[in-house]
């Protein structure tokens, strides 16, 4: 997987080291006061230390694959995570623990522990991003969520200057969610996966991924197998990152599955009644989970819908909002969200919410 938002969007962008679309892979943002790179856990926690004692706000950014920056930039200390590395801590006849650097590209993992025979990632094939942002997103695709085998995160608490270890008990995992999302008491250094010591995959979940797998929802399969076809049905949906495809810059999801109570998905019902039985999942308790790319496009908004100065919904995949012409602005791709959560709220009353982390912009 190429590491986008490591590469100028534009020359414009790259005559200036401070310009954040440089690190992210919507290629948006304007610039920030300083940028700072931190290639060790030792680093970043030197570099929040630094950004503090000149009073400086700090933003931490990584594969900026989950993150929309406003044009104005960010009004202090941006600190790039560029750590590397995954080692085995613990390790037993049926599974094995790694500590995996918050720097490491997420996907280069991914194929290590496929390749190494280590079963509990492999459905999380070609998701964009580092190691370390995916316990702040509790990270999840086609069944299976990171929650499921991470045991620990390694973290610089910045309300105490200590560094300590949060137990994945401790770390609030829920639906695209974690203590982390919205806090900045806490920066990721390191995070800790239990991976099962298997040729086969975690049980297929999916419906999807089970049918072009050719199996039965709860069957295993061969890793290579699994990653092999995720990739595939990623990279049709534009959710693979591909410099030479502007389809693909992008956060991936824009909006997360909304979940409804009883009474909420009774009255989605009603409003979509002429249009048959929304797709829906059993959420936690007696919540149930709709799909948010189902309502944007039968509220009107099919991909390759357009926005202004060239963004536009995905031509492959509709919950994808793309800064597709590369010259866009932060303010134009934010119009054109708020355009889909505010029709879909019209025609079916359920509210749709952003899945990237927004700064210094709102929708």
């Amino acid at each position: 997987m190429s590491d986008v938002s490591a590469q100028p969007a534009t020359e414009t962008h790259a005559a200036d080291p401070t310009s954040l679309a440089r690190y992210t892979t919507l290629r948006l943002g304007g610039a920030a006061e300083r940028v700072e790179t931190a290639s060790s856990a030792e680093e970043i926690v030197q570099k929040v230390q630094e950004a503090r004692l000149r009073d400086d706000q700090v933003l931490i950014l990584a594969g900026g694959s989950n993150v929309v920056i406003g044009d104005a930039g960010f009004p202090g200390t941006v600190v790039l995570v560029r750590s590397r590395g995954l080692r085995v801590v613990a390790e037993d006849a049926d599974t094995v623990t790694v500590r995996v650097e918050a720097g490491e590209p997420w996907d280069d993992l991914v194929a290590a522990t496929v390749a190494s025979g280590w079963s509990g990632l492999e459905c999380l094939s070609g998701i964009p991003g580092s190691a370390g942002a995916t316990p702040i997103q509790n990270v999840g695709a086609y069944g299976q969520e990171v929650a499921e085998t991470i045991t620990g995160v390694q973290v610089y608490d910045r309300a105490d200057g200590t560094v300590g270890r949060v137990e994945a008990a401790d770390c609030g995992f829920a639906y695209r969610s974690s203590i982390f999302k919205y806090s900045e008491r806490w920066v990721v250094l390191s995070v800790d996966f239990r991976l099962a010591r298997s040729p086969l995959s975690g049980p297929v979940r999916y419906a999807e991924l089970a049918r072009a797998l050719g199996v039965e929802v709860g069957d295993r399969v061969p890793l290579a197998d699994a990653r092999a076809i995720v990739l595939r049905l990623r990279a049709g949906k534009g959710m693979v990152l591909d410099v030479g495809d502007p389809d693909t810059w992008s956060v991936g999801s824009f909006f997360t599955n909304p979940v409804l109570d009883r009474e909420g998905y009774e009255l989605l019902r009603e409003r979509a009644a002429d249009l048959g039985e929304p797709p829906h999942w059993p959420g936690a308790g007696d919540t149930v989970k709709v799909s948010a790319a189902w309502l944007i496009d039968r509220a009107g908004f099919a991909k390759g819908h357009p926005g202004p100065e060239g963004v536009a919904i995905s031509g492959k995949h509709t919950l994808a909002l793309t800064n597709r012409a590369g010259t866009a602005s932060t303010a134009a791709l934010i119009a054109l969200a708020r355009d889909i959560r505010d029709g879909v709220h019209a025609r079916f009353a359920v509210s749709l919410h952003p899945e990237p982390v927004l700064i210094n912009c709102a929708l």
